[in-house]
Parts: C-alpha cells; structure tokens; sequence
C-alpha cells in the first residue's frame, strides 16, 4: 500500500513530536514542513531533505498532500483543516479544533462533504491509563462529581509558549477541552449550563491567565476545572484528576515518591502514576492500580497518528469523535463567555 504524503504545518512543541511521529510510522511519509520562520528552524536528521516552506497556501498547492497535519496556533486551525480538505486531504488538527464553535461546526462539516478523515489532537484519548480511568468512572452510578484541574509554572521558553497560546485563548479554553471531553465520556449525559470566573493576573497577556469552569449535565453529574499559566502559579496541587459517584471514587495519584514532578513538565498532563480506586461499601479495600509503565508524550503523539492511518486505511466512521470535539469547545467557550460577562451560560 502506498505511503500517506503528509504536510506539518506548525513545528512549535506539539508540531515537531507529531512531525517526528510521522517519521517512526511506515505508512506516512513526511514530504513537507511549514512554519512562518522556517529560515530559522534547525531540522532533526530525520526531517532532513524533506520540502520546507513559510507559507501553508504554497506548501499545499505544490505538494498535494495525502494528509495535512496542523499544529498552528488555533486561530488558524479551521481555515487550514478546511483548505486541506478541500484540497483533497485528510486532517490531523492540534486541539482546539476552532476559535469558535460556528468555525468548528464548519470543519466538522467539511470533513463529512468532502468525505476527508478529521482526527482532533484530544491525545488523552490515545493513553490506555486514561481510558481504564473512564472505564472505572462509568461504573461509579450516576450522578458523577468531577474534580479536574492542570495548573502551570511557567517560566523561560514555557511560559513564551503559553504567551503565545493566549493571544488566541485562555487557558481553560485551551487546556480545558481535553478534561471537559474526559468529563462527557465519563457520564455521557448532556451538559446544560456553565458557569466560570477567571483572574488575570499578568500584564503580559492580553487575556485572563487564570480561570475556573462549572459545568453541569442534565443527569445531575457536575464538574469543577481550573486551568492557570504564569511564572507565579502554585506548584501546590496543580495536578487533581479526581471523580465522585454513588458507588465510590476514582482518582489519579502520585506513587510515593513521585512527588518531585513539576507542573511545567509536559510529561505530567499525560501520566497517571496510579489510579486510586475507593468502593462506597467498602466490600473491597482501596485498589491502588500501578500505571507506571505507560506512553510517554512522544509515543502518545505517535498513537495519535496510528490511529489517523487506521481511520484512513479502514474507512472508520469518526462521525462521534468530531462531534465530541464540538461538544467539548462548546463547553469551554460557554466558560469564556460566562467568564467576560458574570452570567450563567445555558447551553
């Protein structure tokens, strides 16, 4: 079978371990790279030869790639998904999928026209201790309390990388739409309002760099995040991946001596350590479910991109997956709005 003929566009963090990804997995072939300021990336060796360009309009017209791989700044993200579409390839974009949930509804849309495979970087999805996270979830009753937050000390070349992911959102749009989506897998119920505050706390951004969400479903499940990015967050407690229901409780947890994990590690959004799982009749003791031997960031970037060529090579219907990834930003731009107006949104 031949080689699906990609295109990255975007080679920040994400972009590159999705790039390189490309190039441990037979059936891709890396035939172009792009990014604005491509005059000053260094390329790794095994991206060595391959076609490079500042403009993605150009890169797509003189490649015609088989995939387009985006991993821009989200204000970008539709505009390029639906170009690369259109052009007749299929998708891989970074989350969020949109700057606005019309824009997403757009992509979505021109994924099931044109026939085009659209995977959403929800990497989360991909990680096997993530999704025996879920599956205990679902068998704690309804309904579910979540607990969920990812704080961030952010400082030196991390904290320019969030400045510049919140010229388009804040974080708990941007971080947020994976534990919101983990939240809707867990309950499968219908969220139907939020409610979110946000401090900002920095004037080197133009956004609230700190924000709360309340989400709330219409199985009576509730949900709490906290999202915040800077050089002053707190390196306490910045990792709570925690949920509720009648029948017990199951929780993410350090192993003993895992305490010495920094926020900024990009490692610790993804590893689970163990997971804690407590029995409301206490017929069993506490289960202590060792995880630690997982995926790394970089192997769950490349699950990612197994996953877009098995989609692609066996024709699997994403129709639930993209409008997960609807769902998901509908509930944290409803955050942003109940953020900047005080109100109570009602989905």
């Amino acid at each position: 079978m031949a080689k699906q003929r990609v295109l990255v566009v975007g080679l920040g963090s994400m972009g590159m371990s999705h790039a390189m990804a490309y190039t441990r997995i037979p059936g891709f072939e890396v035939v172009g790279v792009c990014t604005r300021h491509i005059d000053q990336v260094k390329l790794p060796e095994a991206l060595a030869g391959v076609k490079t360009f500042s403009k993605f309009e150009e890169a797509l017209a003189e490649l015609k790639p088989d995939v387009a791989s985006i991993n821009t700044l989200p204000d970008t993200h539709a505009d390029y998904a639906i170009k690369a579409m259109e052009a007749g390839a299929h998708v891989f974009v970074e989350k969020p999928l949109a700057d606005s949930v019309e824009n997403a509804e757009k992509v979505v849309a021109t994924a099931r026209r044109t026939g085009k495979k659209l995977v959403v970087g929800y990497i989360l999805r991909q990680h096997p201790s993530w999704n025996k996270f879920i599956e205990i979830a679902r068998q704690l009753g309804t309904p579910l309390v979540f607990r969920m937050n990812l704080n961030q000390q952010s400082n030196g070349e991390t904290w320019a990388w969030h400045k510049r992911l919140m010229e388009s959102w804040p974080p708990i749009v941007d971080c947020g739409v994976h534990y919101v989506d983990v939240m809707c897998q867990m309950t499968g119920a219908k969220p139907v309002r939020v409610h979110a505050m946000g401090a900002h706390l920095t004037d080197e951004v133009p956004v609230y760099n700190y924000g709360m969400l309340q989400v709330a479903f219409d199985d009576g499940s509730v949900g709490w995040y906290e999202a915040g990015w800077g050089p002053m967050m707190s390196e306490t407690a910045f990792f709570v991946k925690d949920v509720i229901g009648p029948k017990g409780s199951v929780s993410i947890v350090m192993a003993e001596g895992g305490g010495d994990v920094k926020s900024d590690d990009i490692n610790a959004h993804t590893k689970t350590n163990q997971i804690l799982w407590h029995h409301t009749d206490m017929a069993k003791p506490d289960e202590r479910i060792d995880m630690t031997d997982e995926p790394d960031h970089d192997a769950l970037c490349q699950r990612e991109q197994e996953y877009l060529l098995k989609a692609i090579d066996e024709d699997i219907d994403l129709g639930d997956h993209m409008d997960d990834a609807v769902k998901s930003l509908r509930i944290v731009v409803a955050a942003d709005e109940s953020v900047r107006t005080g109100q109570v949104v009602q989905l």
